[in-house]
């Protein structure tokens, strides 16, 4: 009994040597990915992305191209790495600034969902650079096409809890025609030079998926 117990002990003691040992490997490891995609974002704020290529974005990095490869098996995949982490801190960001906000007005709360993504645009050049277009690869859009997912789900999330809509798969068609027609707008948008023409079609828009959704 003893022998085994001291037994399971050295077990232990040796998976926490063996934890405490890979820590540092993969504390390294994300420090490495971190500093990836933070030159390929710097590089996206700066340079066209077709002129973009792994070894300018390891060379940005200061590590080499295969230690960039240990993580990234091509530049596509760090396009779709930082496209997901913008999506995800924007829904994070949105949720938490209007929680509180007691909005019962459909076309009030998609105005301020596209209000925030232009806010969030705006300061993110990186971003800006592969939102629109075909740039972020089919599977990756896909995902954050469906219904459920940022934008679109904090608006389905709305029309269900505080407008009480009960017919699900319609709603779902609904608003994946508006993520289709709101991102090729969107697009359109973006390729104003004239500030104040940009604003107008985010108007448009508006009017437009409002409309469309609440019939109103």
């Amino acid at each position: 009994m003893a022998a085994n117990i001291a037994g399971t002990k050295q077990s232990i003691q040796t998976g926490d040597l063996r934890t405490r040992r890979r820590n540092p490997l993969q504390i390294r490891s994300q420090e490495t990915v971190q500093r990836i995609l933070r030159a390929a974002s710097q590089l996206l704020a700066s340079t066209a992305i077709e002129e973009i290529t792994t070894s300018r974005i390891a060379r940005k990095a200061g590590i080499s191209v295969g230690a960039l490869y240990r993580f990234f098996p091509e530049k596509q995949s760090i396009i779709d790495a930082i496209a997901v982490r913008h999506v995800e801190e924007f829904q994070a960001e949105f949720e938490g600034r209007f929680a509180t906000i007691n909005l019962h007005d459909g076309p009030a709360f998609l105005g301020a969902v596209i209000d925030a993504f232009v806010e969030f645009l705006d300061a993110r050049p990186d971003f800006r650079a592969i939102a629109f277009g075909p740039h972020i690869s089919a599977s990756t859009r896909q995902r954050q096409s469906n219904p459920d997912a940022v934008g679109a789900g904090l608006v389905r999330n709305f029309m269900i809890g505080r407008l009480g809509m009960k017919d699900l798969s319609s709603l779902d068609l609904r608003l994946r025609v508006a993520i289709e027609t709101g991102e090729r707008l969107f697009a359109f948008a973006y390729e104003q030079s004239d500030t104040e023409e940009r604003a107008h079609i985010i108007s448009e828009l508006k009017k437009l998926l409002s409309g469309y959704l609440f019939g109103g």
